[in-house]
């Protein structure tokens, strides 16, 4: 029977992400900001979700909401398009 390598107290992967919005007192999450919003959307259409995007619950939910604002107003697509 082999033994499994012990953990020396590491943490394995990535450093955690900062929020953005967190770190930034200046940036707002806006609607009509479809560039800047445009970061939050992978390229299938569909929102980042927090752990990779790194922002905090409450500014993932403000994003959520603006997507889905700009989305119903046209300035963001739903899907992606088709090539």
């Amino acid at each position: 029977m082999s033994e499994r390598p012990k953990a020396d107290g590491r943490r394995r992967g990535r450093r955690r992400r900062v929020c953005r919005f967190c770190a930034d007192k200046n940036l707002k999450i806006d609607y009509k900001d479809a560039q800047g919003i445009r970061y939050f959307i992978s390229e299938r259409g569909k929102i980042v979700p927090r752990r990779i995007s790194g922002n905090c619950a409450k500014h993932q939910r403000q994003i959520c909401v603006a997507i889905k604002r700009a989305r119903n107003i046209a300035l963001m697509p739903f899907t992606a398009s088709n090539r």
